[in-house]
């Protein structure tokens, strides 16, 4: 057996293991969603590496995404087979976009942002580009939300210096001047013990990728790569409810946004032998 071969064979192997594993398990949703029953959509080779995902005040015609390698912004209609770019950084490790009022943010793993404005985000080299450094503790960060209503940027650590990971983890919050200068106007945890709990589990180390309100029930959507769970909490990010996701879907969940409809949309990184993917979720408001 070759060594391409044997590859492609353990890999097989590992993938029918997993859904071996996961097929007797029953997975549960928040309400108003089905997470077992998503429309897909395959992103081309460019976004194999798919991290944050973004939409231009709720407006579903086109969705903004970036990966984590080069410093480019993409937009494309889902669905579509052509996705266009445009430059705004040198490569980097990018994980995750914002777009709050008519300013862009992109977040960058170290806690570096960088800001410009939308008008220029589809010239093929974006200018106006401002970096902020040393704006947030040491770590590594992978989740950041735009609160249109509040004018708000909300940012998650994955894994900071200050944090415990298996006692909580912590966010920051920054208003965005007009001219894309952020300035930290609060702070939020998430109690990592509540998340055991209620997971029925024990000694997990919480490491958030994304995060998003469902402005519908002011709940925040938290989604952890690591530990396979979306997590919801309250308005004031209380731990309400924990549910398990489906590895063989959401194989590597690094971003996660509504739509104006409310519709729910979870990006996936791929692999090797998979695709980069968007997970959409359809809305179905509860009957009274």
């Amino acid at each position: 057996m070759s060594g391409k071969t044997a590859r492609i064979f353990i890999a097989f192997v590992s993938m029918f293991a997993v859904f071996s594993c996961t097929n007797a398990q029953t997975f549960t949703s928040p309400q108003g969603y089905d997470l077992t029953k998503p429309v897909r959509y395959n992103m081309p080779d460019k976004l194999q590496e798919i991290s944050g995902i973004a939409f231009y005040h709720g407006k579903p015609d086109s969705i903004y995404a970036e990966e984590d390698e080069n410093g480019q912004v993409y937009y494309f209609h889902l669905g579509d087979k052509q996705i266009s770019h445009s430059t705004f950084a040198k490569p980097g490790d990018y994980e995750d976009i914002a777009i709050l009022g008519e300013q862009v943010i992109m977040l960058r793993s170290d806690g570096v942002l960088f800001t410009f404005p939308f008008k220029g985000l589809r010239s093929a080299d974006i200018g106006n580009v401002q970096k902020w450094k040393d704006i947030l503790p040491q770590g590594e960060y992978e989740g950041m939300y735009a609160n249109q209503k509040e004018q708000q940027l909300y940012i998650l650590c994955k894994h900071c210096s200050n944090d415990n990971t298996a006692k909580n983890s912590s966010g920051y919050i920054f208003r965005i001047a007009t001219n894309g200068q952020p300035k930290q106007s609060g702070t939020f945890s998430l109690n990592v013990k509540d998340i055991e709990a209620l997971a029925k589990t024990k000694k997990i180390a919480f490491h958030p990728s994304a995060l998003a309100k469902n402005l519908q029930t002011n709940q925040w959507y938290i989604v952890s790569s690591v530990n396979k769970m979306l997590v919801v909490a309250d308005n004031d990010f209380k731990i309400k409810t924990v549910y398990s996701i489906n590895p063989t879907l959401f194989i590597q969940p690094e971003g996660i946004t509504f739509d104006n409809q409310n519709n729910l949309y979870i990006s996936n990184e791929g692999d090797k032998y998979t695709p980069g993917t968007i997970l959409k979720f359809g809305y179905t408001p509860p009957l009274h």
